[in-house]
């Protein structure tokens, strides 16, 4: 993980001041007959552009104040990436972090048993940064192991080992599952989900006690240290539930570990949908439940890109078998969808209200969002410390696409034609 310089608070507001009053001013598409009764996001929070007149049109055209609002079973749903949408940072990351930090890894009896991609050489590196003088099952010395905690960080991070070679090699759908994001929960195995959520929490804690911009060392490693709720999203998400929706977090990251942080803008575990962990005896196991017709595996299904399509069709609206992989009628898709990188992109398209993005500068969200093929695209600046402008154009007409191969491609509209290339215009100062 590349180290970079720590802003200070008062460079972040000054920077983030300037990206938000730069933003060019738009008309308010909401409808004027909205009653003053109707949930309303603050004016307070600063937007981009027109951000937050799209997503209070949908809002009022789908929650509480619309005469078609039904309760029950057919409450409007909307849907949320966790890390780096809704939180700065990264939860799982800082998570981890906190783990290395405090000896919480468990020796595995051989580290490929924790993917079935692990390489032979991320296997050899494994072992031999962190030992076999520690029994199977006991707590590894990563808090002074340096060269132990940086081969996880490493793996983990970059899919690479601390000496550059590949971690992770063989065949997987590149739309399902990525093998570094599946070996996060997997690197938790024999702990307790109870054991997990007390780890989820401290590092929670003590990242939102940091000051912004603040970095941490671990191993040989340098990682961010802190991490905020963006007061943008929690008045959403209270703005949302206030007008009759139901809000849910779906997150490539391990469940337990986004519950305990979810819980922090009012969503409960029942809403919040990640990695679920096969646990046995009590355990956390390295397999993990399938989606749409798959099994259990190890790591072969998450809600990854389109397989956060298979959540929520799944877990949210029943949709069982292959049939979870496709793109739904209207009443079975959410209202609003938010994310920020790639693996968001399908859910977030789904979304029939409001599509919003945070600009991390992800090719085939950006490309989708700047695209804005249906006109209810969003696409918003970091809340904090936001990206500058990407120099280059998105190339989107060549390889904005990843291919279930792993392959890239053009990105495609719904009717098949090829997005062109796009520019960056929503980005920080």
């Amino acid at each position: 993980m590349r180290s970079r310089p720590a802003l200070t608070v008062l460079t972040v507001a000054v920077a983030l001041a300037a990206t938000l009053s730069s933003a060019p001013a738009q008309a308010d598409p909401r409808p004027d007959t909205r009653s003053h009764h109707c949930p309303q996001l603050s004016d307070d929070l600063p937007w981009y552009g027109a951000n937050r007149a799209k997503l209070q049109r949908t809002i009022d055209e789908r929650g509480t104040c619309s005469p078609h609002h039904r309760g029950g079973k057919h409450r409007p749903i909307a849907a949320f990436d966790w890390d780096n949408t809704i939180v700065k940072n990264d939860s799982t990351d800082a998570t981890i972090a906190w783990a290395l930090r405090h000896d919480k890894i468990l020796r595995p009896e051989r580290w490929s048993d924790t993917s079935q991609w692990l390489t032979p050489e991320a296997d050899r590196a494994l072992t031999k940064a962190c030992g076999t003088d520690v029994p199977v099952g006991s707590p590894l010395p990563t808090s002074t192991n340096d060269a132990c905690a940086d081969e996880i960080l490493q793996v983990r991070g970059e899919a690479e080992t601390m000496s550059g070679e590949p971690a992770f090699e063989g065949e997987w759908n590149h739309r399902r599952t990525v093998p570094q994001y599946a070996w996060v929960p997997q690197l938790f195995a024999g702990h307790t989900v109870a054991e997990l959520r007390a780890y989820a929490r401290a590092a929670r804690d003590e990242a939102l006690a940091a000051p912004i911009g603040s970095e941490q060392k671990v191993g040989t490693h340098t990682v961010p240290a802190y991490s905020r709720y963006y007061d943008q999203q929690k008045d959403l998400v209270r703005t949302l539930q206030r007008a009759g929706f139901d809000v849910y977090i779906v997150s490539a990251g391990s469940e337990p570990v986004t519950e305990e942080w979810s819980k922090g803008v009012g969503i409960d575990r029942r809403h919040t949908l990640a990695i679920r962990s096969v646990v046995r005896h009590g355990r956390i196991t390295t397999w993990t439940e399938g989606c749409g017709g798959q099994p259990v595996s190890k790591g072969g299904t998450i809600p990854y890109i389109d397989g956060k399509r298979c959540t929520i069709n799944e877990r949210i609206y029943g949709i069982k078998g292959a049939a979870a992989w496709k793109k739904q009628d209207a009443r079975h898709r959410i209202a609003i969808g938010g994310g920020d990188a790639d693996t968001d992109v399908t859910f977030v398209g789904d979304a029939t209200g409001t599509h919003l993005v945070l600009n991390r500068n992800k090719p085939e969200i950006m490309c989708r969002g700047y695209d804005d093929a249906d006109g209810r695209w969003a696409v918003n600046p970091m809340f904090i410390e936001p990206l500058p402008r990407k120099k280059e154009s998105y190339p989107c007409a060549t390889e904005g696409f990843t291919r279930p191969d792993g392959s890239l491609g053009p990105v495609r509209r719904d009717d098949g034609s090829v997005v062109p290339d796009q520019w960056d215009t929503a980005f920080g100062a």
